[in-house]
């Protein structure tokens, strides 16, 4: 990663420093700070205090896993309001928009799917002439392939609103790869319901219908932010690129219809599921029902014929009315196995 952004201009790279084992160290904050006459990376608070005190400069700060202290000491060059400064410490939230003075506090989260659903909440602070983001290590802005393509100058130079929105478009287009994997394991369970079901199945659906709760509870709000953001005036956002954020809220709601899609695929794979394993018990009972018909048949006739007044009942001679009986009673049993393979119990 780190050789990918080395091969970009200057310009556009965005300062990663890094741990001796190359990995980023707790409370990592990199960002940019852009005016007319140039840019400069960001490595620490002190670079971002110097940077937004200059009121030509616009400024994104991106922190991960930041500290009390860190995000108290970039409240106080921010000038943001302590309610949200202890909202992006506990990391608590819904998806939601909150206006505080000149800033806009947006709380998203990004999906990613493996074994198992994971969600990561991002918590970006929208000023005229910032962008805040902190989040956790599993999502980073600066590795998305839009600002390693163009470059947060580019962004910046337009606008901070110009800059929420690269950061959230690329957030919101990981849904897709998370709703394809999703519609696949879909599938595959509805296949294996068709050729088998068992226990794992069922806990597999059901394990699937949690994630998709989860994405609902997740993505629904979003929904609601972005129909806030596109259909109001917002004085942080230029009415030129309200069109840009109304993209996103596209892609949101096809992402909800895809979500109500699978819902119904899921119910209708366990209704499947549970159908299969009605069918199975009814034809085990048939083939039960069959066979205890038979002996029960086969044991009628032994019972009667086997008291010591049947032979002379019939007036037969010692040991003729048994193989009468006998083959009687085989007759019957064949005559039943017949007719119950005739109509398909056995």
């Amino acid at each position: 990663m780190t050789t990918k952004l080395e091969s970009l201009p200057r310009s556009e790279v965005v300062a990663q420093p890094s741990g001796s084992d190359g990995a980023s160290p707790p409370g990592r904050l990199i960002g940019r700070a852009w005016t007319s006459h140039g840019a400069s990376d960001l490595a620490t608070v002190e670079d971002a205090q110097r940077a937004i005190a200059d009121p030509t400069t616009r400024v994104w700060v991106d922190v991960e896993d930041a500290s009390q202290e860190m995000l108290q000491a970039l409240a106080a060059c921010l000038d943001l309001h302590p309610i949200v400064v202890e909202d992006i410490i506990e990391r608590n939230q819904r998806a939601k928009v909150v206006y505080t003075g000149e800033t806009m506090h947006l709380v998203m989260f990004a999906l990613s799917y493996g074994d198992v659903l994971t969600t990561s909440e991002i918590d970006i602070v929208l000023g005229h002439r910032f962008l805040l983001t902190s989040h956790p290590p599993e999502w980073r802005p600066a590795e998305q392939i839009n600002l390693k393509r163009v470059g947060v100058d580019h962004y910046l130079k337009i606008g901070t609103d110009f800059m929420l929105y690269a950061v959230i478009d690329p957030m919101v287009d990981s849904y897709f790869p998370v709703m394809d994997r999703l519609g696949d394991e879909i599938d595959g369970l509805e296949d294996e319901v068709v050729r088998r079901g068992d226990r794992a199945i069922v806990e597999r659906l059901f394990d699937l219908r949690r994630s998709l709760l989860e994405v609902r509870h997740t993505i629904s709000p979003e929904r609601e932010l972005f129909n806030q953001l596109t259909n109001r005036e917002d004085p942080l956002i230029a009415r030129e690129r309200i069109i840009y954020f109304r993209d996103i809220y596209d892609h949101l709601i096809r992402i909800t219809d895809e979500l109500d899609s699978y819902r119904e695929l899921v119910s209708g794979a366990l209704e499947a599921y549970l159908s299969t394993i009605n069918n199975n018990l009814s034809e085990i009972m048939k083939r039960l029902t069959a066979i205890t018909a038979i002996l029960a048949g086969i044991a009628a006739i032994g019972g009667i014929f086997g008291m010591s007044e049947a032979p002379g009942a019939f007036a037969l001679t010692e040991g003729v009315g048994f193989w009468i009986v006998a083959g009687l009673t085989v007759l019957l049993g064949v005559g039943m196995l017949a007719y119950f393979r005739r109509i398909g119990w056995l």
